[in-house]
């Protein structure tokens, strides 16, 4: 279902996250589509191979492609993936947790837009991560800004009367990212701001 209502959103449908308070906002997937203001602070970093983890659409994927650079998202909703080859860029169907193609080899893996988030757990994720990059290799990471609390919330999508089950999903400030980053594996944290967003470069 959660995959459902996310095609959904990126199908134009208003679909809704609900917090485990009962807070409700708005998932605003028609932003992925067209370039963000501070896209090309990430985009100017990649280095071939990059991989875009929850690659979406694919904005920065098609993006990396049609620069040269090469890129492959990954997503684990295959709307997305579709969107993304539409788009011009190369995309698979595939969770970060399970296998993924070229392992150990990438110079660049992308975190944009929250993705941070996926699994709830971010220093599994950016083990994972350090499983993934090559020896020497970024991970390039979007953040909440520095004021805000990192915390793990429960979450989950509505659209009409259809609801998905309460999922995990985890915000982390930048002020966090350093002590997470070296949890992971790396002893390195460049931070910066760009357009009102927050990054980081791992190493």
């Amino acid at each position: 279902m959660i995959g459902e209502l996310y095609s959904a959103s990126l199908a134009g449908a208003a679909t809704q996250i609900e917090h485990i308070d009962g807070t409700v906002e708005p998932l605003e997937a028609a932003r992925w589509f067209e370039p963000i203001d501070g896209d090309e602070a990430l985009l100017s970093r990649c280095v071939s191979p990059t991989l875009d983890v929850g690659s979406g659409p694919g904005r920065l994927t098609a993006t990396l492609a049609r620069r040269g650079v090469t890129a492959l998202g990954i997503d684990i909703t295959p709307h997305a993936v579709r969107l993304t080859r539409r788009a011009g860029g190369f995309a698979l169907c595939r969770d970060v947790f399970d296998q993924v193609p070229g392992s150990g080899r990438w110079a660049t893996l992308l975190l944009a837009d929250g993705n941070i988030g996926i699994g709830a757990h971010p220093a599994a994720l950016l083990r994972r991560a350090r499983e993934l990059v090559r020896p020497g290799g970024a991970v390039l990471v979007e953040l909440d800004a520095p004021e805000t609390t990192s915390q793990v919330e429960r979450v989950r999508l509505r659209h009409a009367d259809a609801v998905g089950d309460w999922f995990g999903w985890a915000r982390v400030s930048v002020s966090d990212i350093a002590r997470l980053a070296e949890a992971g594996g790396f002893p390195t944290a460049d931070r910066w701001q760009e357009a009102g967003r927050w990054f980081a470069a791992l190493r």
